[in-house]
Formats: C-alpha cells, structure tokens, sequence
C-alpha cells in the first residue's frame, strides 16, 4: 500500500468535522528498546503503563538502518525518514579536513546562549537535511503553532524542534537548561525562573535509593562487567549522587544526568514550557517533545537487566504520569490531546553476561582494531594511512591518501576485506561497493540506508552477533541492526487513535507521518514512512 493511499484511508475514515489536537506530546525514552521493555512491563502501573494499556501499542518497531544510536535515532523520529535522507548517521562523526571527531549537530556560528560552548559540540540544526515533523506544524499552522523540546542531550532535543521550533537541552557545566543562538537571542522569562529554581543543585548528595524492597528486583546489584566505580556513584545501591564534590558543580551535575532525577528535572521544565509557552490553550496545534535520556546513560554503565535499569523504568513510570497529567490539564482534557512514544535506540547486555551465559559474545576495541588496520595498510601499500572507527564506520585518511599517491578505491577495498576476515566480522564494505553488492544476508540494505557521502565512514562494517564496540573494558553499547538495538517500541494514544496491541513489527519512520495525520497537515517533506492507518481507523 502506497503512502498516499494509506493516508487516504485513515483521513476518510476520520469524522467531517475532525479537527487537530491542540496538543500533541512527543515522548521519546533514550535507549529503550522493546526487550527492557517487555522484560519489565508487568511492574509498570503509572504513566508508562497506562499508555501501554490505553493506546495503541506496538512492542516491535525496527529500525531498518544500520547504526541503531540516538543522533540518527531522533532524527528518524523526527522526519519519517532514514539517516540516508536526513543526513544523520551517528553521535559522532570524523571531519577529514580537521581529522578530527566532531558531534553531527555542530555549529560554531551558533554558540549557546548565555553560556559557554565546548568545541564541536551539538548547537544547531544546520546539517539535519530534512523536515521534521516540528518544522510542517509550524508551515501549516503559518507559524502560529508551537513547538519546544526538551532533553538532558542536545542531539535528542535538537532534531525534535527542527529547525523552526525551540530545543533547550541540560548543560553538565552549570546545571541548567540551555539553548543556543539559533533557536533564541535571549532567554524567554519561564526558563529563567525554572533555571532559577536549581533543581539539580536541590538534590546534591541525596542518594539514589531503590523505590520498591530489594527482593522485588531481579538478579543482583553487581556485576564483574560494570566498571569500578561508574560515574563516581559506586556500583551498587544507594549511589551517591555528588560526583566526589562538596558543592553541587559538573561532577556532580553529570552525576544527576545518569540518575532518576533527571526524570524528575524535565518533567518539571515541561509543566514551565506548558506554562509559559501556552501550550495547547488555543485551537492551533501545539508540539510539546520531550527526550528522557537518563535511561541510556544507566544502561551504558550497568546494563539493560541491572537493578539500575530496572529502578529507573520505575521512576520513568511514575514521571510520565506527572506528566500526561500535565499535558492533559495544559490541553483542557484527554479529548484535545494527542500522545507518541518511542525510543531511539535499545542497547547490547553486558557482553561478559552474555558469554556466561554461553553465547558468543566478545568487545570489539576500535581505537587497537584501528591500530592493526593501519600497520596492515601499511604493510600492503607502502604508505601511512590513518584509520579512525568510529561505531561501523572506518574513515581513512593521510596524506598519501589524499594526494593520490595510492589508488584510494584499492585502499578502501583492502580495508574492507581485512575487516571481513577478522573473526568479530560478518560483512564489510568499501563505499565504493555499497550500491552494487549483493545482499545475501540482508545487512547491506541497512548499510546503504544509514550511509550519508561525506560523513560517513569510507569503509562500513557490520560485526557478528553479540559483539559490542565500544572504547570501554567495562559496561555496553549499541549501534548495529540486531534486534536488541534495533527494535523499540512505539505507542500513540489519545485524540483519534484506536486503541489496541498490534503484533505486526513496524519502522520508526511510520512516527511522524502518523502524527501527520492526527495532526490533519502534510507528511515531512522527505519522510519514507507511511501512517499506521490500522491504529486509526480500525483497518
């Protein structure tokens, strides 16, 4: 069924008189995938659990790209459409002409406002290449609707507001909500009074204690494969949460950003954007997104099975009913509100766990599989050739590279082929052969849909089953098309939505052009999704 013909579907089965929400609430839980989920579901009876009971879920969207990371994650969300057309393709990028890894969302003519700005970090939309859901309400509705999103990361605000609405995200460095020159020349007067509350300075060193008796969690509070002390908190229960310091400062801000307490923190900067911003007091639709992104940084330290995954859902939980209470109350009622949630990503267990468990399960180190890359280049060509990995991208550089002194494509194909045999690989590609390779295993296709010519890799490979890359001897990662990264769930409810549980696995890219529709406008303008018509209008 073609795009067109499924939104015609839904639109005629749509009252005459339909209108749009005045609210939707985009809700996007960094690292969830559908497996923590699941694995958890029965212990969620808040905010989280009511959305699953009460809106049309389902448990099995895949990402159908390579890279599963949250840069390229929320841009999906965002647009309706494949790193390939938007333009992200990870968290970090490498810049050849300053051979340099640099964030995908950089932007030194757009510094943040009223603060300071670390180099090559995340500012701007300027390199997002498509239009976000974000950027159509604010066309159609003729700049009347608005939209502000809110996230303890930059690159997971940034793509929910677009390049029209506003993005604020948490500054490790001083504990406040920030946004850059792009989005606004001055601080509107509710953020400075939600800034002024210094809620993160409020819950310096205050543990982290658990929310249910410690026999209702399952496993134990430790592993040998978390590392010694992740975050300054310890590895088990309670967790201080003061980063070593005796007054709140980065350490301990940074500390706060792991913990539930971040949950606790953008609840309350949404209420103040509902409230100050107006949001959903009129019959223009309004957007308000919000990203939690202290569920990925517990998972990267503990793992997804760890008693502080399974304490931070639970806190999640309760935080979205602060929540949805809010957005219904800002919208006059369930009837003027519209719900998503997804996740931008899932995550690998602990691959030590996994091998104790009998599977083939092992760490791929980029910075040493770089090194031996390099010395086998070397050795074949006669020359020096950088290699930097960068999750499944290798770019390759240097100055007999770039002169011509060697044939780059040979380069490329003998990296690739390197690649392929080491025992960790099950498919590796120069960019010279992506779109002619055959796709017998049906992982090229995922390549081809993340690879974007200038930032991504010049070699992109695909590891087996159960291998993690990552830099650290010590926690999980996530980035490769397996379903425990991939695959995340996506729930709508409220105005117009069907409720039901719907088995059929679907693609992220389906988020925004369903809201399209709720939202009676236009699809992003590059959006390769299609709206989920069964959760609408019953077929």
């Amino acid at each position: 069924m073609s795009r067109l013909l499924a939104a015609l579907l839904v639109l005629s089965a749509l009252p005459a008189a339909a209108k749009a929400p005045k609210l939707t609430l985009f809700i996007s839980v960094d690292g969830l995938g559908s497996d923590v989920l699941l694995r958890n579901r029965s212990r969620l009876t808040g905010g989280l659990g009511r959305l699953l009971d009460t809106g049309a879920y389902y448990p099995y969207a895949r990402y159908a790209y390579a890279e599963a990371r949250t840069s390229p994650g929320h841009a999906t969300l965002a647009t309706g459409a494949n790193p390939w057309r938007h333009g992200i393709v990870d968290n970090d990028v490498h810049d050849r002409a300053t051979n340099q890894s640099v964030q995908p969302y950089m932007d030194p003519t757009h510094p943040i406002l009223d603060g300071v700005t670390a180099p090559s970090s995340d500012t701007s939309p300027e390199n997002l290449m498509a239009e976000t859901l974000a950027d159509r309400l604010r066309v159609s509705t003729q700049g009347r609707g608005k939209v502000v999103a809110l996230s303890f990361k930059a690159r997971a605000a940034i793509p929910l507001a677009g390049r029209q609405g506003q993005a604020w995200w948490f500054d490790e460095a001083t504990g406040k909500m920030v946004t850059s020159t792009w989005y606004a020349k001055a601080v509107p007067a509710w953020m400075q009074a939600f800034n002024a509350r210094k809620l993160a300075d409020a819950d310096f060193g205050k543990p982290w204690q658990l929310l249910r008796p410690r026999a209702e969690y399952l496993g134990g509070d430790d592993s040998a494969a978390e590392p010694p002390d992740p975050y300054g908190m310890g590895r088990t229960f309670p967790h201080a949460i003061s980063g070593g310091l005796e007054e709140p400062g980065p350490a301990s801000y940074r500390v706060f950003a792991v913990s539930p307490r971040s949950h606790e923190l953008l609840v309350q900067a949404a209420k103040a954007a509902l409230e100050g911003e107006g949001l959903g007091r009129d019959d223009v639709p309004d957007i308000l997104a919000v990203s939690f992104s202290g569920t990925d940084a517990v998972f990267h330290a503990f793992g997804p099975s760890s008693w502080e995954m399974q304490d931070t859902l639970l806190r999640l939980d309760q935080a979205l009913g602060e929540l949805i209470t809010a957005a219904e109350r800002a919208a006059g009622g369930k009837a003027n509100l519209v719900i998503a949630l997804s996740a931008d990503h899932g995550g690998a267990e602990l691959p030590e766990a996994w091998a104790q468990a009998g599977l083939p399960a092992r760490r791929i180190h980029p910075v040493e599989t770089a090194k031996e890359l390099a010395q086998e280049l070397r050795s074949k060509f006669g020359v020096d050739v950088t290699v930097k990995l960068l999750t499944l991208d290798v770019y390759l550089g240097g100055k007999a590279l770039e002169s011509g002194q060697v044939d780059g494509v040979a380069v490329r194909r003998a990296a690739a082929a390197w690649l392929a045999k080491q025992p960790f690989t099950l498919t590796a590609l120069a960019k010279d052969d992506l779109d002619t390779a055959p796709d017998l295993g049906g992982l090229v296709a995922p390549l081809r849909r993340g690879y974007y010519p200038v930032r991504s890799g010049d070699v992109l490979f695909v590891p087996k089953p159960f291998h993690v890359v990552s830099d650290y001897p010590r926690g999980t990662n996530h980035g490769t098309p397996y379903s425990y990264d991939a695959q995340v769930p996506v729930v709508f409810a409220g105005r117009g939505v069907k409720a039901g549980l719907y088995l059929q696995e679907i693609d992220p890219v389906d988020v925004a052009p369903t809201l399209s529709v709720l939202l009676e406008m236009g699809m992003p303008a590059s959006a390769e999704g299609k709206p989920r018509a069964e959760s609408l209008s019953g077929r």
